[in-house]
């Protein structure tokens, strides 16, 4: 590559006038990656389970490129971009990095650069839409190109970074200081030890070089962790399997040669059980608890918050079990009726239905919902209780449950004998939660375009609303029923 001609998309119409000469630059601010100042969503923990959040991210996962190189994603953090770009996507910034920036935008002798391993396909418009609402101006943004200048291809996010860096310091010789922002531990690491060999090789004698050692430093900033709605994060992640199923059926649209046949969602089920709200498990927690937990323990890092359900198996129930008990969203009422501690580790409640004719189940001796545990207890001790301590009548709490599963995601390749996602179940499920949603959802299955063979996204959305209904672990710190139905509305509106 010749000096002076950049790496990966400029957006040319979006850089500021030079005012700059090459003799005059001095030093230069690399921020990394969007995510060091904008705060991009990542898989939520709470939806997929551990596997399928590196794989969701992982380039070779899927023929489209998976999690970082579809700009849907990222189109849609927060209510969208149709409604976060008149705000600026408030709440969704590193403002101390935005301060870092809006410092450097004033230095005449830096340059400041933004570098996105995002792809020039796609994003270009939308990264720039995202700058330009906080009114900071790059005098660079670079994004990955799909082929370099020199018609090289990049395998890798930090080749093409390390490139490109490896061109701007050679370009601008009399700078003598650049500083990098980076959020990810391992890429913090790859640029510190290119920066050491680039100094080795500008001091070394057997190829001389014009260009001084620099003075790098590579700062790495805290990540934060923002998710989008589970409803909208569930239809998204499967119009990317719709993508990459229909990609792969001709190699030549596997882009990232993509190793894995169709891919389709799957659930893990933990457990079956009474389903306690937020609010319930939050009246739990106070006035049950914390007034049984010796002085200090509350704030130590020793204690592990349950107060979540009260389990009826630890595996998914059997259809006998929930025709018994009234099926997937059921609701039930209990009233506390005592307390106990088994061995100063595990904190529990003792129940009884409202009214106490109505038919439940549970595989321990009788209900019972864990409120607490220390660290390397077992919340299935709870069950060799004996001694149970009456509460008094201004204690005896009650509260309202739901019957559900205990449930994450997973994203694997398809089997043709496992049926999952079954439309019928699922929309039952819906219905027993909110009937409206199934209006909605039956919208989506008509207006989308889904290729043959594949899933609707209505299902995912289906499912996603009736597990969230139902299992309020699942919904967003803060996250209103109100809000649930704006976000398939605005899937709807897709």
């Amino acid at each position: 590559m010749s000096r002076g001609q950049a790496h990966g998309a400029l957006a040319q119409d979006h850089q500021r006038s030079p005012t700059r000469t090459i003799t005059g630059l001095r030093r230069w601010s690399i921020i990394n990656r969007s995510l060091p100042v904008f705060s991009s969503p990542l898989p939520n923990p709470q939806i997929w389970n551990g596997p399928t959040i590196g794989f969701l991210q992982s380039y070779e996962s899927f023929a489209n490129g998976g999690w970082w190189h579809d700009p849907n994603l990222l189109a849609s953090t927060g209510d969208g971009i149709e409604k976060e770009e008149p705000r600026a996507w408030d709440g969704w910034w590193n403002e101390q990095i935005v301060q870092l920036v809006k410092l450097s935008m004033e230095q005449k002798d830096a340059l400041t650069v933004l570098l996105t391993g995002r792809s020039e396909v796609g994003f270009v418009d939308l990264i720039r839409r995202i700058v330009d609402s906080r009114k900071l101006e790059f005098d660079l943004i670079c994004l990955k190109p799909e082929v370099g200048p020199n018609s090289e291809r990049f395998s890798t996010t930090m080749e093409f970074k390390q490139s490109f860096l490896e061109d701007l310091v050679l370009t601008y010789e009399q700078a003598d200081e650049i500083r990098v922002y980076e959020d990810r531990v391992k890429h913090v690491k790859h640029f510190r030890e290119f920066f050491e060999l680039q100094n080795r090789k500008f001091q070394s004698t057997s190829t001389p070089c014009s260009r001084k050692p620099i003075n790098a430093e590579v700062i790495q900033v805290a990540e934060g962790s923002m998710f989008l709605s589970p409803v909208i994060e569930t239809a998204e992640v499967q119009r990317m399997i719709n993508s990459h199923n229909l990609s792969i059926r001709d190699p030549t649209f596997n882009g990232t040669k993509s190793p894995y046949g169709r891919l389709r969602i799957k659930r893990t089920i933990f457990y079956t059980a009474y389903l306690i709200s937020n609010a319930d498990s939050g009246r739990l927690i106070s006035q049950l608890l914390t007034p049984m937990l010796p002085s200090g323990l509350a704030d130590s890092n020793d204690l592990k918050y349950m107060a979540n359900c009260i389990l009826i198996t630890p595996r998914p129930a059997p259809r006998s079990i929930l025709d018994k008990i009234g099926g997937i969203g059921k609701k039930l009422s209990w009233q506390i009726t005592g307390t106990a501690v088994f061995e100063n580790k595990v904190w529990a409640a003792r129940l009884t239905p409202v009214p106490a004719t109505e038919k439940y189940y549970t595989e321990n001796p009788c209900p019972v919902v864990v409120l607490a545990v220390r660290k390397g207890a077992r919340p299935i001790d709870a069950g060799k209780i004996q001694n149970w301590q009456p509460v008094p009548s201004d204690k005896a709490l009650t509260l309202e449950t739901v019957v559900g599963e205990k449930v994450v995601l997973r994203v694997e390749e398809e089997n043709p004998n496992e049926g999952e996602w079954e439309m019928a179940d699922i929309l039952m499920m819906a219905l027993v939660v909110d009937p409206t949603a199934v209006v909605a959802v039956a919208r989506v299955r008509e207006e989308e375009e889904t290729p043959v063979g594949e899933a609707p996204v209505a299902v995912a959305v289906a499912a996603m609303l009736a597990l969230q209904a139902i299992d309020h672990w699942m919904t967003m710190e803060g996250t209103k029923e109100e809000d649930m139905r704006k976000s398939l509305v605005q899937v709807v509106g897709q």
